[in-house]
């Protein structure tokens, strides 16, 4: 049963978040924004994902009179979002496709007649012209605009309805906005600003970092045994999500960990809506589940315990990858963000950015992105550094990366370089012939392969003349020049051509540096594991306290039919756990347990920690 409209009883937003959400204070920024909106003020927040950005619309939702409308971009997602509020007794629906007829007239009803704090709505729905007359007719405290990143048409989550929402200041121009996202570079940030009109809005830019977040770029070698080898060494039983370019590949890779005895589900586009829909849902509600999915997974899922975000194919640009790892660790605890890269995932990105639709704009455009990417996977800095660098943000080295952890070497590979380079070009002049990697790396390792043969190119001058080099350093070589614009890929067959800057190299002009990868022993992985997860480590005999709970946690949200963080975070179990209190008044004290999860299951708790 929904609690009565707390809006009206409580004016004050930091009560509010000590009442509903159970925090005694804000985070870095929040009550700024929150007292902005509140006071009918438009705001652009721009917000680290697990960084709070949903109390910054829920808060002054409640304070405010009318009802908060919050425009999400997935309607499987709602649900789970309104299931959240009600469980913190707010008042909270949404209106979407998947209601019968009768469920949505219930909605309105409680929307006219002001009996809902927020209502959650597809941005398509405001292309409706009854959704537009029923907003109409009810009291509106504000817009929420929630990942408006979807605005910018050449983002890596474009969403065409986002575009509609620039009117609604026009149709109700009373009622504040506030727009958020967690992505978004300088030039993405003007154009959010620009197509929703909100350039005089009041923008907040917090910092991008995630310091529970250890970023790891590996290269590839056996991708699918270094992901088990992850998932066994450091994240045994933990949530999480592992990203394939290709349908075929999340199949694969899926059906891999399950025989591997991983609790795995595949993600994709190709699967029906029902098996999509099913699988999301097990992901959300079931402990230690890993879903394996292409990028169409993700946006706006609230999971907070996702231990692990492990792409297999390197993303498009730094702002998916971004998007994407921030998935982890939205509860603040220790997670990790590890990418396998290698020669194929560059002649990959070329090759399709090559191949791509639209025009010499669009093309320079996303080759900007991959080169920003590409830049990040090679750096022998801080990977943080780098990172928060792209989103125009200073900072420092985090020491814990595994740049900072296992520092790589800078080489100066110019002599490697030009021998790759005189290689391409002696077979383009002297034969009028191109070849991918593999081939050339052939001849300059002098195999006398059936391809080298035929073609006669063991009577190359530059045939077996990088034998001072290994198969597998001469890949990182070709990766590297791919990577700084030394090398281009052309044609179906990915073959390598040289560049513009290819000249300088060839005339002894230019010097070229390389990093060599460090040799990464697992206790080394093992070792920054254990001390980026220190500070947060239960006391040992607190442990069989937190595994009960989540017991209780898991037999409680199946019983509701709602995911486990409805009920609570583990954050908060892991509190309680330790701090193991005695009464409701001393597990009232608890971050997280607000008044409502107080009565609802204070003595349950309690209970529990008795047995």
């Amino acid at each position: 049963m929904a609690s009565p409209d707390i809006g009206s009883e409580v004016s004050d937003a930091s009560q509010v978040l000590q009442r509903v959400f159970g925090y005694d204070s804000f985070r870095e920024g929040q009550q700024e924004i929150i007292d902005h909106v509140v006071a009918g003020g438009d705001a652009l927040v721009l917000m680290p994902t697990g960084g709070g950005k949903s109390l910054c619309y829920q808060i002054p939702a409640l304070v405010r009179k009318g009802v908060g409308i919050v425009i999400s971009p997935l309607i499987a997602l709602m649900q789970d979002q309104v299931d959240t509020l009600t469980a913190l007794g707010a008042r909270a629906g949404f209106l979407n496709s998947t209601q019968d007829l009768d469920e949505r007239r219930r909605v309105e009803s409680a929307f006219l007649a002001g009996e809902l704090d927020l209502l959650y709505l597809a941005p398509e729905r405001l292309r409706v012209e009854s959704t537009l007359r029923l907003l109409d007719r009810g009291t509106i405290s504000l817009f929420a605009i929630d990942e408006a990143h979807c605005v910018a048409q050449w983002g890596h989550d474009f969403r065409p309805d986002y575009l509609e929402l620039s009117t609604l200041h026009e149709r109700w121009p009373a009622v504040p906005r506030i727009a958020l996202t967690a992505t978004a570079t300088p030039a993405t940030h003007a154009e959010i600003a620009a197509r929703l009109n909100l350039e005089e809005a009041r923008h907040f830019v917090a910092s991008f970092d995630r310091p529970n977040i250890q970023y790891r770029i590996a290269p590839k070698n056996e991708p699918k045994r270094q992901l088990l080898d992850l998932l066994r060494t450091e994240h045994p039983g933990d949530a999480g999500i592992v990203y394939c370019l290709s349908r075929a590949s999340v199949e694969k890779i899926a059906e891999f960990l399950v025989d591997n005895g991983v609790v795995a589900l595949p993600y994709h586009a190709g699967l029906d809506a029902r098996t999509r829909a099913a699988n999301q849902s097990r992901f959300l509600r079931e402990d230690g589940i890993v879903i394996v999915a292409t990028i169409a997974f993700g946006m706006g899922i609230d999971k907070p315990d996702v231990r692990f975000v492990a792409h297999l194919d390197l993303p498009k640009s730094v702002e998916g990858y971004y998007q994407e790892t921030g998935r982890a660790g939205r509860d603040g605890l220790p997670s990790t963000g590890w990418l396998a890269y290698g020669l194929q995932d560059v002649v990959q990105q070329r090759k399709l950015i090559e191949t791509s639709d639209g025009d010499e704009t669009h093309r320079r455009r996303l080759s900007g992105h991959l080169d920003a990417m590409l830049a990040l996977c090679e750096t022998v800095d801080c990977r943080r550094v780098q990172l928060l660098a792209y989103f125009g943000q200073e900072s420092v080295a985090c020491g814990n990366c595994d740049t900072c952890l296992t520092p790589p070497e800078s080489w100066d590979g110019t002599v490697p370089a030009q021998m790759l380079l005189s290689a391409v070009l002696r077979l383009l002049r002297e034969r009028r012939q191109k070849f991918g990697a593999g081939h050339l790396i052939d001849i300059l390792l002098g195999k006398k392969t059936p391809k080298v043969i035929q073609h006669d190119h063991d009577s190359l001058s530059v045939f077996g003349i990088g034998t001072d080099l290994s198969a597998d350093a001469w890949r990182g070589v070709v990766r590297q020049l791919l990577a700084q614009g030394l090398l281009a890929v052309e044609g179906d067959y990915g073959t390598l051509v040289l560049t513009e800057a290819s000249a300088g190299v060839l005339r002894k002009e230019r010097q070229v540096l390389l990093r060599r990868e460090p040799e990464r022993a697992r206790r080394a992985a093992k070792a920054a594991k254990a001390r980026s997860a220190a500070p947060v480590d239960l006391p040992e005999e607190a442990m069989p306290v937190f595994e009960r709970l989540r017991a209780w946690r898991s037999a409680t949200a199946k019983e509701q039919g709602v995911p486990p963080y409805v009920v609570f975070h583990d954050k908060t179990l892991r509190e309680i756990a330790t701090l193991s209190p005695s009464s409701l008044a001393e597990l009232g004290t608890v971050t997280g347990v607000g008044e409502n999860k107080l009565a609802k299951y204070g003595q349950q708790i309690l209970d529990t920690l008795s047995e």
